[in-house]
Formats: structure tokens, sequence, C-alpha cells
């Protein structure tokens, strides 16, 4: 049930929405891998720049190398260049005097290498940590704004506390700067130096590096998501617009699938248009196919066409031929029995055999000659017809010939609307015929034969345990109603629907047959309006059966645009047919195809209907 249930989900993406997913998601990962790549670049440049920056500030705090002098602000030490005595830091050339033009074996000591911590250059938060000549942690110092704006300078020196201290002096003691975070959880890059006075560890934060790495990885997936957005429409207009030819040969399959194919004469296949059918592209490919497809199985139609045409004419010219000799063989034997010689036991009986033989035969050619008729699409004799009193002059035949049955009528009420309908008042006598005769025949003596017409104005029919067949398409099994199945004889888009009921709309006539017989097998119920389909020992057979009565139903049932369906469970077989009424005022009658049944309510063990008259033959 479970891989069933996923397999429903699957087929709910259209081939344009798993084309727009799939490109989408690869513009997302792309998308994603080009962002994580420039975020590390990013990253590692800006590391390099902090970590520049780090080394220029230890530089200052180591001091300057031997024999050379550095100005730090405070000792007076120039460049050799400048006249100043105090700064020392002049402009110019020249040679200066004072303390700037200190000879060079006797350079200044540097005062406090600490104070680059707020010296030019150093950003504000920078640590410096003393080191002492034991390697324990000294002094140390962070260099943060002043509370009071108004104060200069603008930059103090804040002592570190034992803590920080303690995590700054964890640094390797090599020359490449490390991370190391502080107890507050503020990223630092801090080098170990060594310089003239001692060995320092130096640090500056990298707060603003990771502000710059957040804003890049913001920006980055707000660009990307809009892109994900905007290649998502795009992508979904173009898909669209590279599937029409797809959709148009899908269209052109629709059509040729809904066309009748089962039987008769079938009009031209349609053909995918040549644009769509270029085997230079894939959706060409698939057109092509379905047209060379399409030539084959309109050349299978052709053939069986002609070939049922073929057969057609056979039946009928056999039918013509074979009438005047069995008219001949009927008529001697009848002269020769009526004769006025006297003839034995035996030459009667076997007179009779012949005559009843013949008489049979005689039959058969009438009904192989009437399926030939309706085969060929000749038109009937339409009139308005009242089904009633045919179905009384059919059941006073039918009782006649089978008294060891219990034959019941149930006809409208005077007051009710009349079974009336447009059609071939002989050709529904005999539907009526057979299916009476399919009732006697097949059903034991002392069955109850039931035939009921009713006027229909729409509603439902059905919600029994019984497996329903309908012009050759199985409804229901075993008693399950198989939902949303189409019954041939529907074209308007009835169908079964829940609780094994037909849905439809309009007004119609229903004329049913009913029987508490043993039931039709289950195995033929398939097959009960095929030809020459008869049913086996479990059904009585009090009389000989050609097969073709209840084909002969479906044919001219069909021919008048109407359903014949059957259902048969032990105890209870109904043939309903199912007519169209007469046109409305200002319509016309509608052929074979187009009219929609609209069947209605019934439950088993029902004798009658209410309004409806019950005349019960014994």
């Amino acid at each position: 049930m479970k891989g069933r249930r996923r397999g429903v989900t699957k087929r709910r993406w259209s081939l344009r929405t798993r084309l727009v997913v799939s490109a989408v998601t690869l513009i997302a990962i792309v998308g994603t891998v080009i962002g994580a790549v420039t975020t590390i670049a990013y990253r590692s440049y800006l590391y390099d720049q902090l970590d520049t920056q780090v080394q220029a500030i230890a530089k200052r705090a180591a001091g300057p190398p031997p024999g050379k002098a550095v100005d730090n602000g405070e000792n007076g030490v120039g460049d050799g260049s400048g006249s100043g005595a105090g700064s020392g830091a002049g402009s110019g050339t020249g040679k200066g005097t004072g303390d700037g033009d200190r000879p060079p074996g006797n350079l200044p000591e540097v005062k406090d290498p600490l104070k680059i911590v707020t010296g030019g250059g150093a950003p504000v938060g920078t640590v410096g940590v003393e080191l002492t000549a034991g390697g324990s942690v000294g002094r140390g110092l962070m260099s943060s704004l002043q509370k009071n704006e108004n104060t200069w300078p603008p930059i103090a020196e804040t002592p570190l506390s034992e803590a920080q201290k303690a995590a700054i002096a964890a640094v390797p003691r090599d020359s490449a700067a490390h991370t190391v975070t502080l107890p507050e959880g503020v990223d630092y890059r801090v080098q170990y130096v060594v310089g003239v006075n001692g060995a320092y560890l130096v640090g500056i934060p990298a707060a603003q590096v990771q502000e710059s790495l957040n804003t890049l990885v913001l920006v980055e997936v707000c660009v990307t998501v809009a892109g994900l957005i905007a290649a998502g429409i795009a992508g979904s207009a173009l898909v669209g617009v590279a599937l029409r030819p797809l959709r148009r040969v899908a269209t052109t399959a629709t059509r040729v699938s809904e066309l009748p194919l089962h039987s008769g004469e079938v009009a031209p296949l349609v053909r995918v248009p040549a644009a769509e059918a270029d085997p230079r592209t894939e959706v060409g490919q698939v057109g092509a196919a379905l047209n060379r497809m399409l030539g084959h199985v309109g050349s299978a139609l052709a053939a069986r066409q002609e070939s049922e045409t073929r057969v057609r004419q056979f039946v009928a010219d056999a039918g013509h031929e074979l009438r005047t000799p069995l008219a001949s063989i009927r008529g001697y034997a009848e002269l020769t029995r009526r004769g006025r010689e006297e003839t034995g036991p035996d030459t009667r009986r076997a007179l009779g055999r012949i005559e009843a033989e013949a008489e049979r035969m005689t039959g058969l050619v009438e009904d192989l000659l009437l399926l030939a008729r309706l085969d060929a699409g000749r038109p009937l004799s339409y009139e308005s017809t009242d089904l009633s009193p045919l179905v009384v002059d059919a059941v006073s035949d039918a009782h006649a010939a089978g008294q060891d049955h219990h034959w019941r009528l149930e006809l409208p009420e005077p007051d009710e609307p009349s079974a009336t309908v447009y059609g071939d008042a002989s050709r529904l006598h005999q539907v009526l015929v057979n299916l009476l005769a399919n009732a006697r025949t097949h059903t034991p003596p002392g069955t109850t034969v039931t035939a009921r017409v009713r006027r229909s104005d729409g509603g439902y029919w059905g919600g029994g345990p019984w497996d329903v067949w309908s012009s050759g398409v199985w409804s229901s099994v075993e008693g399950v109603p198989v939902e949303g199945v189409p019954v041939e004889g529907f074209p308007d888009g009835g169908g079964l629907s829940d609780g094994g009921a037909f849905s439809g709309g309009g007004s119609s006539v229903v004329l049913e047959v009913q029987d508490d017989g043993p039931g039709i097998p289950p195995e033929l119920l398939p097959h009960v309006f095929e030809r020459f389909a008869r049913g086996d020992a479990s059904r009585s057979r009090a009389a000989g059966s050609t097969g073709l009565g209840l084909a002969i139903v479906q044919a001219v049932v069909t021919a008048h645009g109407g359903t014949v369906t059957v259902q048969s469970v032990p105890g209870r077989t109904v043939f309903s047919v199912r007519l169209p009424g007469p046109p409305a005022q200002g319509q016309t009658h509608r052929s074979h195809g187009q009219h929609q049944p609209q069947p209605r309510p019934w439950g088993p063990g029902r004798d009658s209907q209410t309004g409806h008259s019950l005349t019960t033959l014994p």
C-alpha cells in the first residue's frame, strides 16, 4: 500500500514541474558552491590583511634592530633627518641637530613597548601582553574608547584580566599569527614577537572580518534566492513553450483514444502535424513514431472493416439463399405429414423433427440477417412508441409458451407519465420477446419472471451486491463495485460510481426483466451479450437456443441509443434496458452514441414499485 501511495505521489509531478524543479535545484547547488568558494576566498583574503596589520604592530612593539633608531613618538629619536630637538620628526634630507643627530651606536631605549596598543595604526581593542624572562605572563593592556567623548586622548589603556591574559598566553611561541577567543567570546589574531627589551604577545580583534563575512553571506543568500525565484518563473515559461509540441502530440493521441475503435466503421485517424513529427528532435521522434503506429492501426482497422463487410455480405447472401430451401423443406414436410396416405409413427415423428429443425434454422437465418442489417447501420423505422402495450403482448406470448413459469407485470399507473420512446416498435418488441425467452429457456419450472417498465427522470441505479456487465464491460467484481470504471454505452461520461451506482442525466424509459432463477454463472456473465454465447449445465435448458437472442437485444438497443445491462446472483437476475425518452419540442432524436442514460434505484426482493400496477399471471 505504501509503495502504491508513493507511486501515486510521483505521478502527480508533471514533466514540466520535474524539469523546472530539476533546473532550479541545479542552479541552487551551483549557487551554493560558488557562494561557499567565494566566502572561503574572501575570508582568507581578510585574514591575510589582518595578519599583515598584526605583524606591523608587533614590529613596533619589538623595537628597532641593532644599529637603527625608530621614532616611537616619545624618545626624540629621528631617522637622521630634520632639525628638531625634541620630536626628531622634521622634514627634508639635511643633517639635523640636537637629539635627532645621535650617532648609530648610541640608540636610546624604548620606554614602554606596550604603548603600541594606543599608538598610530592600532585599531581600538588592540591587546599587548608582556612576557617575563622566565616565560610567565606580566602586564597586559587593551586599548578602548574613553567613556567621556570630550576627554583627550579619546583612546585609553585598560589592563587585561587574568583570564584574558591566560587566553592570550596560550598562543604558540612562533612568528605566525593565531586566532584566540577571549573569555567574552571575541576572536583575536595574536602574534608572538621578541624585541630588544623582551618578548611580547600582540593581538588585534577579528570582529571586523566576521562582520564582513556575515555581510557577504547575507548578500549571497539574497542574490541566490532572488535568482532561484527568477529562474523558476522564467524556466516554467520556457519549459512550457518547449513542451507545446509534446502537448500537441498528446492531444492527438487523446483524440485517437476517444474514437470507438472496437467495432464498426472507423473514421480516418488523425495524425500528428508534420511540424511535431520531425525526427531531428526528441518530440519529433515521438510524433513520428506515433504517426507510424497510427498508420499500422489504420491499416489493421481497414482490414478488419473489409473482413467484417465481407462476412456481413456473406451472411446476408447465405441467409437469402437459405430462406428458399428451408421454406421448401418445411412445406414438403408439412405436406407429407398432412397427406392422404397413411404414415407410420416413425415417419410422422421424423417429419415433425424435420419441420422443427427447419423452423429453428429459419429463425437462425432471420437472426443472422437482422444482425447483418444492424451491423451495416441500416436505418430503423423510428416513431413514438409506448412500451406498455408491447410488454403486455410479449408477456402474454411468453405465458402461453411457458405455462410452467410464473409471470408478473409492473406497468405505470394511468396518472403517471407513459413509457413512451422514439423507436422501431417491431424491433423493440423483439427485444422484449428475446429477454423473456431467455428467462424462460434458462430457468427451471416454477421460476417467477417479472417484466416492469417505468419512466425515469434522473437519479442513480445500483447499490446492490451484484456483478454488473454492461455492453461488454465488467463494472463490479464479486459484489465489490469498481469505482470510476467507465461503462460502454455511457458515451457522455456516465459510469459506475460509489456504491455501485451509475451517474448520468436526462429523461429515459427503463425496461427490466427479472427472474429468481439460479443466476448466470460468473464465468459466463462477461460473455452473455456475445454472439453464440450459451450457458452451461448449471442453467437448465428446456428448449434449444441459438445463442443470438441477447446479441440481438444489445444490437437493437444500441441502435436506439440505449444501453442494456445485466446483474446476476443466485436467486436474482435482472436484465435492464434503458432507452432515451421522446425528444422534447424543438429537439431531434439522438442516434446511437449520443444518449446518456439515467438509471434509478431499486433493491433486492422488491416485488413492485410504488404507484405501479401489479398483474400476476399464474
